[in-house]
């Protein structure tokens, strides 16, 4: 998918349907000359509705919606009968979408399955009719209830990745190289810095039939949680991985330093994520030997699973693999 097409926030004004007015009707047949009061309520406005599908994984179709807007509901009519509802409006999104109040910022809430629906603006109910305001000493009442108007909100839609492994490393660690050779996706692949500009999926076949979701996105530089490069902009994606892979080169200058500022970014954008668990890849160790390996392995952060690993020759990626196997399913 082209870098362009990859789209994870909008905001658009959400406008839902007014109610319709119930009727003021009274019953009046050739032989009924004094009938009672027969009118009918409003109809519903219609709903501005979030649809969770599978079928996506971007929010660029709605890139271009600034007005989304349902239909108001009809009035009521004589004979009680009900006006009919407005036309909802259903915005299909991907899984991992989070829906936010514009002004305030505050989280309405998250679509996580496919096919679940969410009302996200409410329509207006419609009124009642005067057939429900006759009593025993008011038995013709001459009015009935207008529909209830419809909300107008700006709502921000933002999207988190949902994936089981998360790859966090610093721009040219490797980490769309490895995506790469373990899965079917096909990230820009450079020598340069954040050759990843957009975050990426894929499915990383394991043992048979078995499978789990990894995400690439774009390198963390050290700064980012205060806004510097592109790392605070798809930090948001890693935050629903159950499973944080780092990725360093062999050849850093200092792995655990490394190491350590990618701890403290995350910790400064949402201290949260240190509490997922993490494993540790040495990437490009393809041209290291058992010796270096094993004085190199004294860098290596203590308590964290590692493996040397090379996605351009294969090695250790099986090793790789079951490391996050077992994470994915160890409570």
């Amino acid at each position: 998918m082209a870098d362009s097409n990859f789209i994870d926030y909008v905001k658009f004004c959400s406008r839902s349907g007014a109610g319709g007015a119930g009727a003021l009707h009274f019953r009046r047949e050739k032989h009924v000359p004094k009938g009672g009061p027969d009118g009918g309520d409003g109809g519903r406005g219609g709903h501005i509705i979030l649809r969770g599908t599978t079928n996506v994984w971007t929010l660029l179709h709605l890139k271009y919606k600034k007005h989304v807007i349902a239909d108001a509901g009809n009035h009521g009519e004589g004979g009680r009968r009900t006006g009919a509802d407005g036309k909802d409006i259903i915005l299909e999104v991907p899984l991992g979408t989070v829906a936010k109040d514009a002004e305030t910022g505050e989280k309405r809430f998250e679509i996580t399955e496919d096919g679940q629906e969410v009302i996200l603006t409410k329509g207006g109910r419609g009124g009642l009719g005067n057939d429900h305001f006759k009593t025993s000493t008011n038995q013709a009442p001459h009015y009935s209830q207008p529909g209830e108007p419809g909300i107008e909100e700006w709502i921000v839609l933002e999207l988190k990745l949902l994936a089981d492994v998360g790859l966090v490393g610093f721009p040219n660690a490797g980490k769309s190289t490895l995506l790469s050779s373990i899965s079917a996706a096909r990230p820009e692949i450079g020598d340069y810095p954040f050759t990843t500009l957009v975050p990426n999926l894929g499915v990383v076949a394991y043992r048979g039939d078995q499978s789990f979701v990894m995400a690439d996105i774009p390198g963390i530089i050290e700064g980012a949680a205060e806004g510097k490069g592109l790392g605070i902009r798809f930090l948001r994606h890693i935050e629903r991985n159950s499973i944080l892979l780092f990725m360093i080169p062999a050849d850093a200058p200092d792995i655990k330093e490394q190491y350590d500022i990618l701890i403290g970014e995350l910790e400064k954008y949402n201290p949260e994520l240190l509490d997922k668990k993490r494993i540790l890849a040495i990437s490009k160790s393809d041209m290291l030997d058992e010796e270096l390996m094993k004085e190199m392995t004294r860098e290596i952060p203590k308590n964290i699973p590692y493996a040397f690993i090379s996605s351009v020759s294969n090695f250790n990626l099986d090793k790789l693999k079951d490391l996050i196997w077992q994470a994915i399913h160890t409570k």
